[in-house]
């Protein structure tokens, strides 16, 4: 079941951002949310962001989801993606210093496309990744070349911004380890198939030892 939220204030660059906090008690593992393109309607109240909060915080883990700058209550505005990866940045410090030390990146699309770009210029920033429909016709993901963490991306089956089978091509490029999981008659925006999101985020995230 998921646990309460409190809102948050972030600052990235001396810009005030809002959050959306949830933090059991001793979590030490959590996930920062980034939401899709501001420029098309996109928040931290989207859809898919909501459904991968809950479905981490069902295993237990602290999330924080966030608007990026100019959107909702937050300062600033649209920064082109640059911005947005130091708001990414600001969220992760923010959570790391709330007491989480195992920090999953997650993004749904251009949420996705930030948090690789994120990680591709900052490999300590966090310990997994996770892109739920990458928009690879628009962004690439050259940045993860050299990206060693687990990663975990999510698509569906008739996704026309993320291509399946261009999909499985750059996925294949990626360093190990990568995981792809396909969902099967759902598009870019996963209407009425957002529970399809727990099983393959529970999965990655169960302990290795």
């Amino acid at each position: 079941m998921p646990i309460a939220e409190r809102r948050v204030d972030l600052i990235s660059g001396g810009l005030r951002l809002e959050g959306r906090l949830s933090l059991p008690d001793g979590a030490a593992a959590g996930a920062v949310i980034c939401h899709p393109h501001p420029q098309y309607g996109g928040t931290m109240e989207n859809n898919v962001v909501i459904a991968v909060a809950e479905a981490l915080q069902s295993l237990g883990m602290a999330t924080l989801r966030f608007n990026f700058r100019g959107v909702g209550a937050s300062e600033g505005e649209h920064g082109g993606g640059a911005g947005e990866v130091i708001d990414t940045s600001a969220a992760v410090a923010s959570l790391r210093a709330a007491g989480v030390r195992y920090v999953t990146l997650a993004g749904y699309s251009f949420g996705a496309a930030v948090a690789a770009r994120a990680v591709g210029e900052d490999p300590t920033l966090a310990s997994r990744l996770v892109l739920v429909a990458p928009p690879i016709t628009f962004f690439s993901l050259d940045t993860l070349a050299e990206c060693r963490l687990p990663k975990l991306i999510i698509a569906g089956e008739h996704d026309s911004y993320c291509p399946l089978a261009a999909l499985r091509d750059t996925a294949a490029r990626l360093p190990a380890p990568t995981t792809l999981v396909t969902v099967p008659a759902t598009d870019h925006f996963f209407f009425g198939s957002e529970a399809s999101l727990a099983a393959p985020l529970a999965r990655f995230h169960q302990p290795t030892e």
